[in-house]
């Protein structure tokens, strides 16, 4: 495989599709109903900055209607170009279909640098390009739901909202025009760090079933297991922050644009983030060994290797060198086709992008829903649930003075169990139930047919059999 060119991000998607596919009996028609882009709609547009008119150029890339509205981010790159976006929203049809998201896959993309223009000239720039989208449908509670992705955030989608309710006064329904909002316009808790928080579940869950652990060469739990992080971006910072906090994990080594932080006895993941946030980069934090090169750190050994940033990091010149016992994909395809065959036959366990990352689309279907509900999650049952809670504990009580010394509560009990559950507990509840289902349907696959070599395989045939039959009920 060395000998032959790399193939891009688009070949990737679309040669892993058509390996899935290879070993499903689907009629052609279907197949090539499935696997093509339904639309792509370019935009060019002009804003006026800083005295002259800038055209922008941008995309809306529909993947799949086989389920209403579809759903995928919107980046701010340099980077972004048709490709790229059409193989983004092919990514979020399959990953909708794995979470049992009733989404189709969308994508969309402006191609700026958002680094160079100040927050009011963002903002024009944002509110012209959701103009171009809303008036063209191509922004619609009903059909179409962008979502921040790579360049964009809480705040550019609040201004996307506020921009589609300006154009359609009279949808009850526009803050679901788009996901990722801020809570004060109509977000939901747990949206800003879902992502990296889905990555922590996906992990747990894979430690919870022994033959994956076994197969990538490993033992025991995420407590202790050395883990390299390429990317601390929103995604990466909150996976490396939960597993370091919450699961006892070492995180060794941190990759970014400037270099990698290398310390074998654990790194501080918030210390660096506030050293990034303020200086811009890894480049003078003192308590770890800094690296110029940092892609060279992605061959350093660790037992769990997190990319979270850009496709294609992991290529086949590096594959071979990789040492990681599993990766877990937490950007969208940061492992080329060519490398994933490397790295397949080394014996490196890889959890694929369309489950690893769809955290951020299970929550962003929580907030679409509360904002179809006009409720926040929790406000009717939380106090009801509370109220039930406390006849136990009343009757918990009247036992203790009954029995005295020999029995007693625990001294914490009453305390964690009287208290009902709010929204942010009710959306990690939602979205590990939806992480453990998930995985637990690849597992079975890729656990029971000798022809799926990886959980990458068994993520598209799951995905893939789920999209046909929505097409069959539809009638085709």
């Amino acid at each position: 495989m060395s000998s032959h060119k790399e193939p891009s991000f688009r070949q990737s998607v679309d040669l892993m599709f058509n390996r899935a596919v290879a070993l499903m009996d689907l009629p052609p028609g279907l197949e090539e109903k499935i696997r093509v882009c339904n639309a792509t709609y370019t935009v060019r547009f002009g804003v006026r900055l800083r005295g002259h008119i800038k055209t922008f150029v941008g995309y809306r890339s529909v993947h799949s209607e086989h389920m209403e509205p579809v759903k995928g981010g919107i980046r701010y790159s340099l980077g972004v170009n048709q490709d790229e976006v059409e193989a983004l929203a092919a990514l979020m049809t399959y990953k909708c279909a794995l979470v049992e998201a009733p989404f189709g896959g969308s994508k969309g993309g402006l191609c700026i640098d958002p680094r160079e223009y100040d927050e009011h000239e963002l903002e024009q720039i944002t509110r012209r390009f959701a103009y171009e989208l809303a008036k063209r449908d191509l922004i619609n509670p009903s059909q179409n739901v962008p979502a921040p992705d790579m360049g964009t955030g809480e705040r550019e989608m609040a201004w996307i909202a506020d921009q589609y309710a300006r154009m359609n006064t009279t949808d009850i329904n526009a803050r679901a025009c788009v996901t990722g909002k801020p809570i004060g316009a109509g977000g939901i808790a747990g949206r800003v760090e879902a992502t990296g928080r889905g990555v922590q579940y996906a992990l747990r869950e894979f430690f919870r079933h022994p033959e994956g652990v076994k197969k990538a060469g490993l033992t025991g739990k995420l407590d202790g297991k050395r883990v390299i992080v390429q990317g601390l971006g929103n995604v990466g910072y909150h996976a490396a922050k939960f597993l370091s906090e919450e699961d006892g994990a070492k995180i060794t080594g941190i990759i970014e644009r400037d270099g990698a932080l290398l310390d074998d006895n654990g790194i501080d993941v918030e210390a660096v983030h506030q050293w990034i946030v303020k200086h811009g980069g890894l480049t003078g934090y003192p308590d770890a060994l800094h690296v110029a090169e940092g892609a060279e750190v992605l061959q350093n050994e660790c037992d769990i290797l997190i990319p979270a940033a850009l496709e294609g990091v992991i290529n086949m010149a590096n594959a071979a060198g990789i040492k990681a016992a599993m990766i877990i994909e937490a950007a969208n395809g940061p492992v080329t086709a060519g490398a994933d065959d490397i790295l397949r036959e080394k014996g490196v366990v890889i959890i694929p992008d369309l489950y690893a990352n769809a955290g951020g689309v299970t929550v962003s279907y929580f907030e679409w829903v509360k904002n179809l509900s006009h409720i926040r999650f929790g406000r009717l049952q939380r106090r009801q649930e509370e109220a039930r809670h406390q006849l136990v504990v009343d009757e918990l009580e009247r036992l203790d003075k009954y029995l005295g010394d020999a029995w007693t509560m625990t001294p914490d009990f009453k305390e964690k169990y009287l208290r009902g559950a709010d929204e942010l507990e009710l959306v990690r509840s939602g979205l590990d139930d939806t992480m453990r289902e998930a995985y637990q349907s690849m597992h079975e696959v890729w656990h029971s047919r000798e022809d799926v070599p990886d959980l990458r395989m068994a993520g598209y045939l799951v995905a893939i059999d789920r999209v046909a039959r929505s097409y069959r009920a539809k009638g085709l």
